[in-house]
């Protein structure tokens, strides 16, 4: 590796399968959902069409202290607890007025959320319309802001490179990735926390997606709603999580002695200005074709491609469409979400995080409830049981109402 490379040391996230990595990872690799009912009393209320859910498998409240958890919105707090497990699987200790483990000044922050701290915003609403301004939050604004979730993460480091909070729906996670990728082959940050972070299921949220008729209605099934690439698919189920990991300079890493999961190689972001909700495949096809080339690979070196694929009846064939005109017929894919549900601002961040470890462990998890296929969909989808194989690179993929199209390129350490 060149001193130019970007490698990713440190993997944190908590989801909806696992309050960590390695069982996240197990849930993926054992074919677990983490999908189920949702069992809120304002489902009911409003009498919504779609009743399903995928909540974290560990509630912060079992992680952090209480003090923290009542002035941080829940999006800003699990973006905390996810970038606190990257820094310590990258072997960092956190930083003291004695010591500090990375130069703050070559540390930088790039976590992206798709909505931010809505939940903090509403119910502060609520309390202000309810019970007037004494009992409205002083922290109100500080945890409804979508660039929230960075801006803890950088005070808990003491990260002073730049902390950066893409939003950009479904692809904020990915797009997180891709800005750390830049900071440091720019030269500006030797060590970059990056990923996503999304927690905001709520009346209005899935009220709204239930409008645009995007959210699965198997209710009576939830384990089998989120069904990728197959026929009976019928939309995504919504979700909440975060993930995180921590980005190095190969020079950074090798002069420490880290150990390294992967190397980020290539990113590629395009934008369709074509329709607010829907996306333009022939930019997603250029998106996935920048990361190759950007990553100095060709297609045929690509093996795997971690699909976006929520669900839904058009997008997921379009993106396979797109995949198979930009790399070829000969590329594996799986859908995460058919396991995790949809975790928007976090969904890029998560998934790159099981692009990395198909990379680490040679193993490509399952796509959990695809039973037949859509004929549509002209390409190899790992089903059934999680495959084992040898690869090279490896594509993550991720788009994002506005038009937003983020692929990454990862290769094997």
């Amino acid at each position: 590796m060149s001193a130019t490379d970007v490698v990713v040391t440190g993997l944190g996230a908590t989801t909806p399968l696992g309050g960590d990595v390695a069982s996240t990872w197990d849930g993926l690799i054992s074919g677990r959902s983490g999908v189920g009912k949702n069992e809120a009393e304002w489902v009911d209320t409003y009498e919504l069409p779609a009743r399903l859910s995928a909540t974290l498998a560990v509630e912060p409240s079992e992680v952090l202290p209480r003090v923290q958890l009542r002035r941080l919105d829940r999006c800003e707090q699990i973006g905390v607890i996810a970038a606190h497990q990257a820094w310590a699987d990258a072997g960092f200790e956190l930083p003291t007025d004695e010591q500090q483990p990375v130069d703050p000044d070559r540390l930088g922050v790039s976590l992206g959320t798709g909505i931010g701290g809505p939940l903090t915003l509403l119910e502060q609403n609520d309390l202000l319309r309810d019970k007037g301004l004494r009992k409205v939050s002083p922290l109100t604004v500080p945890m409804l802001m979508p660039n929230g979730p960075a801006a803890h993460v950088s005070l808990a480091l003491k990260a002073r490179a730049g902390v950066h909070s893409p939003a950009s729906a479904c692809a904020s996670g990915s797009e997180g990735l891709a800005t750390g990728l830049e900071m440091i082959r720019s030269g500006r940050a030797d060590v970059v926390v990056a990923g996503g972070a999304e927690a905001c299921i709520h009346p209005i949220t899935v009220a709204g997606f239930a409008q645009s008729r995007t959210l699965s209605t198997r209710n009576d099934a939830p384990e089998e709603a989120s069904r990728p690439f197959d026929t009976d698919r019928d939309g995504f189920v919504m979700g909440e999580g975060a993930g995180v990991v921590v980005l190095e300079s190969a020079e950074h890493a090798r002069a420490r002695g880290a150990r390294v999961y992967a190397r980020l190689a290539g990113a590629g972001i395009t934008s369709d200005a074509y329709h607010i909700t829907g996306n333009d495949p022939e930019c997603q096809v250029k998106a996935v074709r920048s990361a190759v080339q950007n990553a100095e690979l060709t297609a045929d070196e690509v093996g795997h491609v971690n699909a976006h694929a929520t669900s839904t009846v058009v997008g997921d064939v379009g993106e396979s469409t797109a995949v198979r005109k930009a790399l070829g017929d000969h590329v594996v894919l799986t859908a995460p979400k058919g396991s995790l549900g949809h975790l928007v601002g976090g969904a890029g961040a998560v998934e790159s995080i099981v692009t990395v470890l198909s990379l680490h462990n040679g193993v490509i998890p399952a796509t959990r409830n695809l039973d037949n296929l859509d004929p549509k969909v002209e390409l190899d989808v790992v089903a059934g049981e999680p495959r084992k194989v040898e690869l090279d690179a490896a594509v993550n993929d991720s788009f994002g109402f506005g038009g937003h199209n983020v692929a990454l390129a990862f290769t094997r350490s």
